[in-house]
Parts: C-alpha cells; structure tokens; sequence
C-alpha cells in the first residue's frame, strides 16, 4: 500500500509477490486435508470475497500498466484508477478482518448465541486499535495536514464519539426485555459519549473560529476505562481482564490530556513543520493499542478457555500486551516507510561536518547564510556602508588613533 501511494517503483514487483502468496495461502488452506472445520464459516467465505478482490486489483493494476491514455480506453482509465487505489487502500484492513475471522474460526468461537457477545468486544477492541493507528499516523506524518483543514483534532475525535455514542445508546439493549445492570452501563456509557461528543465539538474552536485543542475526548477514555474496570464478570479472570482493560484505557486518557494541556500546550505540534514529537506522546497512542487487544481478548467464550487451562491471568494479560507492542511496531515501520517513500532525503555527500537540517532535510550552514545575507543586501543605507567601511579601514590600520581634540 505504502508503495501505491507513494508511486514507488516497487510497488508493481511487491504487488505481483503478495498476489503469488495470496494465491498459494488459498490453495494450501482448501488442500491441507487437515482439521475439517465447519462448513461456510464465516474464514472461508470472507476467503472467497479477498480473492475475488484481489484478482479485480490485479486485473485494474494491468489496464492501468498499459498507459492506455486516449479515446475511449482513456475514460475508462480514469473510472479504474480510483477503484484500484480504494482497494489496495482497504486491503490491509481486509487482511486485518480476515485474520480475526481465522483465529475464532480455528478456536470454533462466537457461534450461536455467543455471537452478539463476540461482535461487541471485536468491534470495539478493533476501534481502539484503529484509533491508535490513526494517532500513531497524526503524530509521525500527519500534523501538517490536520494543521491544514482548519479544524482541530479534537473536533473530528469529538464526531467520532459523538455518532459511535448514539448507535450504543439504542442497541446495547434489546428493547422489549427486561433490564440488567449490563445494560444499564452498556446504554448509559452511550449517552455519555454522544453528550460528550457534542460538548467537544462545541469546545474545538476559540472565540475567533480558530481551532482550539480541548481535554474531551481524553476524559470520554477515561471515565470509559473506569466504567470498564468495575464492569461485573462471573469470573474471576475475566473481571481481571476486564479490570485491567480499564485501568489501560483510564492511563491512555489521563496521558492524553497531560499531553494536550501540558506538553503541547494546545498546540497542534511542537514544531511548525510537524517533524518533531515528544517521547511522551507515544505514552497514549501505544495504550489504546493495548486497551484494543485486551478487549478483544476479553471475550466470554476466551475467558472460559483461559479459566480451564494452567495459564495464570497475569500470563495472559502479559501476552496481549506482547501482541499490543508487535502491532504498535509495525504500524510504525509502515509509517516511517511510507515517509521515506514520499519524502526522500537530499543526498549529503558533498556536505562538511557543518550543515544542519531545515523541515528534516540536509542543508548546508553556507547555503543558509548566503540566502540571509543576498535577502539583506541592499537594506543597508549609504551612510550605513560608509560607516562600515570606515570601521573596516580603521581596523586594518595598525597606527594609533589620534584623539579628537588633536586633530581640529
């Protein structure tokens, strides 16, 4: 993806080996003559929808290969293009879905009427995920951009709440029967986002229209992570599971209003050219990642499966976060790939040990001080250079100066 965005001369070659791989996976996993799993699962039926995708991208990425450009194939050309960049876009996302479908299809999880349950926990993990990816991205590559829609990051953090907080308030309950206190937190932590949510909206623009950083969306995780973390469980691994899920999604808001109040001082960056970051921004960013895998892995089906076996909670809880940080590394190594990609660095190798770096770029002190100095000639007035140039004959001079009164 890295590659088709940047227009990387590796994307064609990286294309054709992921396409091979894929097409092999499909084979060996219907000719392994292993494990016999139930039939039209819902792995092998999304299987079926990625292949079909994957060989319409193949077949667009070769019409456009050909630089068909003119007549008829040309508007056709221009119809394919967005249609290969959209699904090679939503490929790793696919993949992402695709590998959760194989994992509860190999452990024959969320059938039945455990369904609901297991939907509840993926989505909402997978969002905290996805959320940490998108701050991961903001923060390596994209400060400059959110700078350039004229609205705060708040603001579009606040929507998301807001819309996700109306959908939760009219189905975390099935209507028609009888309350329990699950769902009483369920709806109610609903209605919280959506009220939150608007407030931030409200709050993401100063007097003057500008945009203005706010704690909202930091505090809705908050009080989210400790809800969670006092949610009942008939097990005891699964309330530690879930309590320490809280506790991660609690640590990921607290750090995310220290970083906005404290550290960028409600700035968008803390550079103007968006290059720069500070270590503790990581600190949330990583934690939603965490508070992802440990939601998703806190299923009812997952917890009795872990309760029955001579793993200890602790264990477990530790191997998430071991999956937290491979994740969290790897969105990073995509993301620095896709910056090197797009933005390459000059090449350095006629520069001396003095030059320093502009917008993360190379550039020799000479340079810099031969455009200040060409920007400031003429500024100068006569009377400023015959000055000058006085003081300079003065100094070249090794006689001693007479005083003033000597020489009238």
């Amino acid at each position: 993806m890295q590659s088709q965005m940047t227009k990387s001369r590796w994307h064609v070659p990286t294309q054709i080996l992921g396409s091979i791989l894929a097409v092999v996976g499909f084979f060996l996993g219907h000719a392994h003559k292993g494990r016999e799993f139930v039939s039209h699962n819902v792995h092998s039926v999304f299987a079926n929808i990625l292949q079909f995708l994957l060989i319409g991208q193949v077949v667009l990425g070769l019409y456009l290969k050909l630089h068909w450009e003119k007549g008829a194939l040309g508007m056709i050309r221009k119809f394919v293009r967005p249609f290969h960049s959209v699904i090679g876009k939503a490929m790793p996302l696919l993949a992402w879905v695709q590998m959760i479908f194989g994992g509860i299809t190999t452990l024959g999880f969320c059938q039945g009427d455990h369904v609901g349950q297991c939907a509840a926990h993926f989505i909402m993990g997978g969002a905290f995920i996805a959320y940490g990816i998108l701050l991961t991205i903001i923060l390596l590559a994209g400060q400059v951009w959110i700078r350039r829609t004229g609205r705060s990051q708040e603001f579009y953090d606040s929507a998301v709440i807001a819309a996700w907080g109306c959908v939760n308030t009219f189905t975390e309950h099935r209507w028609g029967t009888a309350w329990v206190k699950n769902d009483w937190q369920h709806t109610t932590m609903g209605v919280i986002w959506w009220c939150a949510g608007l407030a931030g909206i409200w709050l993401s623009r100063d007097r003057d229209g500008n945009p203005k950083r706010n704690f909202i969306p930091g505090f809705v995780i908050l009080i989210t992570g400790w809800g969670m973390s006092a949610h009942p469980q008939e097990l005891m691994v699964s309330a530690m599971t879930h309590t320490m899920f809280g506790y991660t999604l609690m640590a990921a808001g607290l750090t995310r209003i220290i970083e906005i109040a404290f550290v960028l001082k409600d700035a968008q960056s803390l550079s103007d050219d968006g290059r720069t970051w500070s270590s503790f921004q990581y600190i949330p960013v990583f934690l939603l990642y965490a508070a992802g895998f440990l939601f998703m892995g806190a299923t009812e089906q997952q917890m009795s499966l872990i309760d029955g076996s001579s793993m200890d909670v602790i264990s477990y809880i530790l191997i998430l976060y071991s999956l937290a940080f491979l994740v969290f590394l790897f969105a990073n190594m995509l993301i620095h790939l896709y910056d090197r990609l797009s933005n390459p660095p000059l090449d350095t190798k006629g520069f001396t040990n003095g030059h320093t770096h502009l917008n993360g770029r190379a550039v020799e002190d000479g340079q810099i001080r031969a455009a200040e100095e060409f920007e400031l000639d003429g500024l100068s007035t006569d009377d400023e250079d015959d000055e000058r140039q006085g003081m300079l004959a003065g100094e070249g001079s090794n006689a001693p100066k007479r005083p003033a009164a000597a020489q009238s």
